[in-house]
């Protein structure tokens, strides 16, 4: 096959992918039953129930008060961190950017079940904080406090764009204003956050848009108060009515994906001016830390209580749950230890199968869609053409959807499509709506990588007579093979830790950690959760071990 064929192939592929489920949700919004149906027809009643519904404008609400609240957590915080590691002298800072950047891979859900179990109203830190107090300050099932988790735990999104900013800006313009005598408090305020403000619009932008991705937080949190927002408006639409309305639930993912897009333009608008603040010039490349004087250990003290908060509370609930039979007021846990919750997971054949299949989508999944993600990406290195630009534009599709939009709406591709209907019951279909979700992400990793390359070293191929297939295979692939390898365990690492892509795709074989996590604890099984969780944990740490030891900047 030639290149151009190759290119051709491939483009056509990504394009299908990538727009075939959100034109199969637009066209089942516009259905009066599910398109699988007979007798179905064109109509409006979808849009005309759900913009009637109260509990969808309760829903809307909610997710806008999350999204809001969580911007003005995170984005400060995010700054502040980025600020501290970047460009101060606080002890540790080789080793808190890791500590800072850990939240990032975490599973929300596993988070989410720590909080309650840490922090819920017979909480482990609720029951000491109560029996000293004699109260609890603090209520867990409520929006705001899932605001603040929220918050909280996206504060590395935040974090990575302010500090990756912050290291391109040159130290000239802080210096002059430290010899004038300014504070580093005062330099912070007045001069970095200032040169580094496009980076910080577009996080806070990112943060706003990934607050109407929430879906495990507010399900697990919001459940027991009947908070709502729209992805879990969502999920619980065909429990309401009782029989499955997939023209409803269509209605609600066009509702999200046109609060999205606007965003995501929004973004690419701002990371097109961010240049303009690139400050390294000479002299400007030399980067001295500020020093901080008294405040260093502050300063270290302010990223600690933050990890432990976000991080430490919620695995220290969710790890001491998997350890005891049971807990309460007047429990005394060393008497209730047990390991029988790990043996439990043993016994049961889906819970193996999830263990099992989550590593196969994560390691082979994840290096067959890191394959796919370098092809698209090498058909349109250094191609100056319109059909180049539209393919950029197209992967950012995937992120206007939640990843319990992206697998309901695989799962109806699956179902629409005759020909994939034996693959919907394989781990093939959860491959595909992972690698479609992390499309744009991928993507950027692996252009990233072939921006690298010199042009000089692909011309001296061409010069000597090289196709440009053989100029790929032969000069441009080789050359990012450690691009390659870093975002395959990047990817590993996200798809180890998904869980609501799959929760429309769960079925009997196809189980993974996080949806059936999800699944179990709809049921109560909070000892069989609480050991996966552990489980799924390790997973994750053991994989982030392996890319910090092979050199994978996470940091980007």
């Amino acid at each position: 096959m030639s290149f151009r064929s190759f290119r051709l192939v491939t483009l056509t592929l990504t394009v299908l992918a990538v727009l075939a489920p959100v034109l199969l949700i637009v066209y089942q919004s516009f259905l009066s039953g599910p398109f699988f149906q007979p007798r179905i027809h064109l109509s409006l009643d979808a849009y005309a129930f759900i913009l009637d519904d109260e509990d969808f404008w309760q829903a809307l609400r909610t997710s806008v008060f999350l999204a809001v609240g969580m911007t003005v957590i995170a984005v400060p915080i995010g700054v502040l961190l980025a600020f501290l590691v970047v460009r101060t002298d606080v002890p540790g800072r080789d080793w808190l950017e890791p500590l800072v950047i850990i939240p990032t891979f975490m599973s929300a859900v596993v988070l989410a079940f720590g909080y309650v179990i840490a922090l819920g109203p017979v909480g482990f830190v609720s029951l000491a904080f109560k029996s000293v107090f004699g109260t609890v300050p603090w209520y867990i099932y409520s929006e705001w406090a899932i605001a603040l988790v929220a918050g909280l735990t996206h504060v590395p999104h935040v974090y990575l764009y302010a500090a990756s900013a912050l290291r391109n800006l040159g130290s000239d313009i802080e210096e002059a204003a430290r010899t004038a005598g300014a504070g580093p408090w005062t330099v912070a305020l007045t001069v970095s956050l200032p040169m580094v403000m496009p980076a910080v619009l577009y996080a806070a932008v990112l943060v706003f848009f990934l607050g109407f991705e929430l879906f495990g937080l507010p399900l697990v949190l919001g459940d027991p108060e009947g908070v709502l927002v729209l992805s879990t408006y969502l999920f619980k639409l065909t429990n309401k009515l009782g029989v499955p309305s997939y023209q409803l639930m269509a209605v609600v993912v066009v509702a999200i994906i046109l609060i999205a897009v606007p965003l995501i333009m929004l973004q690419r608008r701002l990371l097109r001016h961010a240049a303009r603040y690139v400050s390294i010039r000479g002299k400007g490349a030399r980067k001295q830390p500020i020093r901080l004087g008294a405040w260093r250990w502050p300063a270290f003290a302010v990223v600690i209580l933050w990890f432990g908060f976000t991080v430490v509370v919620p695995m220290a609930g969710i790890t001491l749950r998997s350890l005891v039979t049971s807990w309460g007021d007047g429990v005394n846990l060393l008497s209730v230890l047990t390991l029988d919750h790990f043996r439990d997971l043993a016994e049961h054949g889906d819970v193996v199968r999830a263990i099992l299949n989550t590593l196969g989508v994560a390691v082979i999944g994840g290096a067959v869609t890191i394959a796919a993600y370098t092809s698209v990406a090498v058909s349109i290195h250094r191609w100056n053409s319109r059909w180049a630009k539209l393919v950029d534009y197209i992967a950012m599709i995937p992120r206007a959807m939640p990843g319990v939009v992206a697998g309901l709406a695989m799962l109806w591709i699956f179902l629409f499509v005759k020909p994939l209907n034996p693959l919907r019951s394989t781990m093939i279909s959860v491959w595909l709506a992972y690698s479609v979700v992390w499309f744009a992400y991928g993507l950027r990793m692996i252009s990233g990588s072939l921006l690298q390359i010199a042009p000089e070293l692909e011309e001296a191929g061409r010069t000597v007579g090289a196709t440009p297939g053989q100029v790929a295979r032969h000069i441009t692939v080789p050359l990012i093979k450690g691009g390659m390898i870093s975002a395959w365990l990047l990817i590993f690492l996200i798809f180890a830790r998904e869980y609501s892509t799959g929760v429309y795709l769960l079925a009997p074989g196809t189980e993974v950690i996080g949806s059936l996590m999800v699944s179990l604890w709809g049921t109560g099984a909070i000892d069989l959760v609480s050991a996966l969780a552990v489980v799924n944990t390790v997973i994750i740490v053991a994989g982030l071990a392996v890319a910090l030891r092979a050199g994978v900047r996470l940091h980007g």
